[in-house]
Formats: structure tokens, C-alpha cells, sequence
């Protein structure tokens, strides 16, 4: 997962962040901040070649698909008076997909765009998706930025580690677990 941090941000063209849960009318928007995202945050873990393939009219049709199954999904949208609003970040949460799953509910997956770290988005996403649950997650082992902003939010490393394949290429994961606050 992109890292995501706190703060508010706020100048002469943007406006507060807003958070909310998503429709399936913001599948494209959060097509646009998975693909831009990855390029981003993942350039030192994946190929060029994997990151340029990431197909946004891909990823919106997946997620519509999401969306429309009912999904716990937020997004972060920030209005601008040159665009109108605009998805810049997104969090989704719910059951444990693994079977040794150490807590009920998985952050299953937070991203924010760049331009926006360190503006606050991100804990807003994180407290919107999980509240004070306790949760897990998984990391890129090679994502210190993300892991430190985990740690500030509960969360540790509890040992548990796996290589998992995207695109084909391999990348070592670590999960971090955190009790209920």
C-alpha cells in the first residue's frame, strides 16, 4: 500500500479535503489514483514495464465491479475552483481474506496521490475505513515510508512475511497487525 500521511491542505486553488464512501460512480476517479499511485509509490519495487502496462479503463471496470458487489469503500475528494472535485485518494476495508487472518477486519488497501502526502488525507482515510477496530494489513517490505505511517497508527509488525506476484514480478510483503483502540 502507497503511503498516506497527515496534515490539512488547503491554498489559492484547492479546497479541504472531503472524505467519503464511495459509489459506483467514483470507480473511474479511484481507477485514476490506484495506476497513478503505483507509478509513484512502487517505482524502486516494480518494472517500468509492469507500471506503464497498468491500464486505468482496466482497473475502473474492476472496480465497478467492486463497487457494485457492495464493498467498503472510501474516497478523498478534494474540490478545486479550476476542476470542480476530484478523487486524490482512497481506502478500502473488510473482512480478513486469509484464512489466518490475526484479526476480523483487513485494511485491504489505502492509496493517496504524491502531491497530497503529508496533507492529512490519508489519516482521514485510514479513521473512515477502520475507526478504532482492530485491523491488519499488508505492506511492501521495501515501503518504510508507508510502514512509519502504519506504526503512528497502531499498527506493528508481527513477523509474518510472503513474496507475492504482480504482473509477474515478485515482491516481499510484511503484515502488520494492530489491537482495537
Amino acid at each position: 500500500m502507497a503511503l498516506v500521511e497527515e496534515g490539512a491542505r488547503a491554498d489559492a486553488e484547492h479546497t479541504a479535503i472531503s472524505v467519503r464512501a464511495a459509489t459506483r460512480a467514483d470507480a473511474a476517479g479511484i481507477a485514476r489514483v490506484h495506476v497513478r499511485s503505483w507509478r509513484e509509490a512502487y517505482a524502486h519495487v516494480f518494472s517500468p514495464f509492469l507500471l506503464e502496462g497498468l491500464r486505468v479503463s482496466v482497473r475502473a471496470r474492476r472496480w465497478e465491479r467492486i463497487l457494485a458487489a457492495g464493498a467498503r469503500v472510501w474516497v478523498a475528494e478534494e474540490a478545486t475552483r479550476i476542476a470542480g472535485a476530484r478523487i486524490v485518494g482512497w481506502a478500502a476495508s473488510g473482512p480478513a481474506r486469509d484464512a489466518d487472518g490475526p484479526e476480523p477486519t483487513e485494511l485491504q488497501g489505502i492509496y493517496v496521490l504524491r502531491e497530497h502526502y503529508g496533507s492529512g488525507t490519508g489519516q482521514r482515510l485510514i479513521e473512515a475505513a477502520l475507526g478504532t477496530d482492530a485491523a491488519y494489513l499488508w505492506v511492501l517490505g521495501d515501503n518504510p515510508r508507508a510502514q512509519a505511517f502504519y506504526r503512528r497508527n497502531g499498527f506493528e509488525s508481527d513477523g509474518t512475511s510472503r513474496v507475492e506476484t504482480f504482473g509477474g514480478e515478485p515482491a516481499h510483503e510484511i503484515r502488520m497487525v494492530r489491537s482495537a483502540r
